[in-house]
Formats: structure tokens, sequence, C-alpha cells
């Protein structure tokens, strides 16, 4: 019978003690976490793809109490721009994602485990937004893209659109601007899970609207808010000059009057 040298066992000895010891700290580690096992695994994978591969950096968490709801609205130059909010919070963001991206099976799995809302591009979802109202004010986080699309342009913010300024009034909850700059896409539908990034988000100050709380129907103030949205995020992107434009029928609205 072969003898197994004594340094060898000490070694072999070690590295499963090691193993144990990284199991139990697993285990520990992730019954720690508010998220369900699934979305645990997803956390863990966010984890390994925006620190390792994107190499992404966050200026800091996301200024919250426990329990409070509120709106985050961001840039977006990226379909996996949420990857990079997840790492300011140890809550699920509810995101608003358009309806044609939950017909691929794959993704619609992934958007109800994170509690995805989807919504329709054309004008104001009424569906969606009341379900970004219910959220915000039962203590939930919801996060939108003024923009309403990825960015593919030079340009540092597209025109806004009035979702965000909407369910924000409506939930009256704070709203935190976000600026990500880095993120890779190339333009196809899985081409940025390969692509190396150096990434960095800016999280800024939650923005307060008390004072047009209950004046979401009056003329002019979902445009106003919606403004205020996209001069934050520029302001966290260094262009403290930014002139903000708004898209479709608001847009016409103001070169009318």
């Amino acid at each position: 019978m072969l003898s197994v040298p004594a340094s060898h066992a000490l070694a072999l000895a070690v590295l499963w003690a090691f193993a144990v010891g990284v199991l139990l700290w697993l285990l520990i580690f992730m019954r720690g976490l508010p998220y369900t096992p699934a979305q645990t695994f997803v956390y863990l994978l966010n984890q390994t793809l925006t620190r390792i591969l994107w190499r992404a950096k966050v200026s800091g968490p996301l200024p919250l109490t426990p329990g409070q709801g509120a709106v985050v609205v961001c840039n977006h130059r990226s379909p996996v721009d949420p990857c990079f909010i997840a790492l300011t919070t140890m809550r699920v963001v509810n995101w608003m994602v358009a309806k044609e991206y939950w017909r691929n099976p794959v993704f619609a799995r992934l958007f109800r485990l994170t509690r995805s809302i989807p919504v329709s591009r054309g004008g104001i979802d009424t569906a969606a937004t009341k379900a970004a109202i219910r959220a915000v004010t039962g203590g939930e986080v919801v996060g939108l893209f003024p923009e309403g699309r990825i960015n593919r342009t030079d340009r540092l913010l597209l025109p806004g659109r009035p979702g965000a300024a909407l369910i924000a009034l409506k939930g009256r909850a704070p709203v935190i601007p976000c600026y990500v700059r880095g993120s890779p896409f190339d333009g196809t539908m899985w081409g940025f899970l390969f692509m190396p990034a150096k990434v960095r988000l800016e999280v800024g100050r939650p923005i307060d609207l008390s004072g047009f709380y209950g004046r979401e129907k009056e003329r002019g103030v979902l445009e106003e808010v919606t403004r205020r949205f996209l001069v934050e995020i520029a302001a966290l992107a260094g262009a403290r000059d930014f002139q903000p434009e708004l898209a479709g029928r608001f847009y016409r609205r103001e070169q009318a009057e």
C-alpha cells in the first residue's frame, strides 16, 4: 500500500480546509443577501462581469434609507447599464424595459427574476406607469432611462421623455441621478458580453421634487422636471452648461409656444 509523505498530507489537509472555509464563507455571505437563491446567482454573476471584465468602479452607494422608495434616472449607452447601477445597492432595482426585449425567452426570464416592468415605447404606457408608481410607493426602487433608448450618437444625452417625471411625482419619491461612462456596446445583441471595458459610474444626490407634488397635470410641469433630470445627469458628466431637449409631442409643443 502506497504511503503519502507527511508534507503532501499536510498540504492536502490545508487545501481541503481552505476549500471548506471558502464554501462556508460563501454560504454565510449568501444568507446575508436580501435575494432569492436565483437572484443571488444573478448578483454574483453580475459582480464577476462588472468588476472583472468591465472593470467597473462606482463613486458611491445610492443614498437611500432602508425601505425608502426612490426613482433612479441615468443616461443610456448600453443594454447592460442597469448592471452598473446594481453595484450601488443591495436592493433589487425594478427597471422599466421595452416590451420588445421581453420577446426573447432568456431575457424575459431574467427580467421577471429582477422584477423589471415591461413598457411600450410609444407615448405613456398607463399600465407600466401604474406598476412603477405602486413599486415606488411600496418602498421599492424603480430605474428609468429618460432618453427612452440607447444613445448611439456623439451627443451627451438624447431628448428626454416624461415617463420618469410622471412616476416620480405620482410616487412622491426622491430621484437619484446617475451617469455611466464607458459602457460596452458594439451594436449587436450579445457582442457586448465579450467586450472588455473600463466603466465609471457617478451617483448624484437626490433631487427634491416636493415643490412639484400634486402638479403633474399642470401645463409644463412634466417638461420642467424632465429637463431637470437631464441637467443633473449631465452635471455628473461634467457638463454643467448642458441645454436639455425634450422628445416627441413635448418638443413640438415647445416649438409652437
